[in-house]
């Protein structure tokens, strides 16, 4: 008897702890942990418009960090140290190694290098570090941190580079608006959100 009384106890203490999660629901979503393809295709396309809106003139851009670059980081860059920066430009692309590309953009100084990023491999967080608006505090850890990073490029690649053929490249004038972070204000290398061959 005090058997049975003990087992109805047990069954009524799961039944209370047992949570019932839609399927398809936040919870659901969060039971089932981080997801950086799903994460990647919903982040990629704020993060590309919001680049558009406020990319700069690489020409203009250069002039102002040669001029002040702590207050051409407060204009235009985003994070600190070493800002990221949203920049367009139009130029020629020379040789490539490693899907990094060399871009000739007209009236820059002879000492300047431009390189540009069409991957397989696209490397660097500065997609998702460009708004300033996606932080370590929004993960779980700093793998999906990481991961996030990631797969925002991951995205990038499905919709801006998979139009891009790699092989053919070189010559061809491009038009990019995309990121870079200042490492060396006489040597970008551009992470494109948006590409276009002219």
């Amino acid at each position: 008897m005090i058997a049975c009384v003990a087992a109805v106890l047990v069954l009524v203490g799961i039944a209370l702890d047992t949570k019932v999660v839609k399927h398809g629901s936040a919870e659901d979503v969060q039971e089932q942990g981080f997801s950086p393809e799903k994460y990647g295709a919903e982040t990629f396309p704020k993060i590309q418009h919001s680049v558009e809106q406020r990319a700069v003139n690489a020409k203009m851009l250069l002039s102002a960090l040669k001029a002040d670059s702590q207050q051409a980081t407060e204009k235009y860059g985003v994070g600190t140290p070493m800002a990221v920066f949203p920049v367009t430009f139009s130029g020629v692309v020379g040789e490539g190694k490693k899907g990094i590309y060399s871009v000739q953009v007209n009236d820059m100084p002879a000492s300047f290098q431009l390189r540009l990023q069409t991957g397989p491999v696209v490397t660097g967080t500065d997609l998702r570090d460009a708004t300033g608006e996606i932080q370590f505090g929004d993960f779980k850890n700093q793998i999906e941190y990481q991961n996030a990073g990631s797969a925002l490029n991951q995205a990038m690649k499905q919709a801006v580079l998979d139009k891009v053929d790699g092989e053919t490249l070189s010559g061809k004038t491009v038009k990019v608006t995309g990121v870079f972070r200042l490492l060396n204000p006489d040597s970008w290398l551009v992470t494109p959100v948006r590409m276009e061959i002219q």
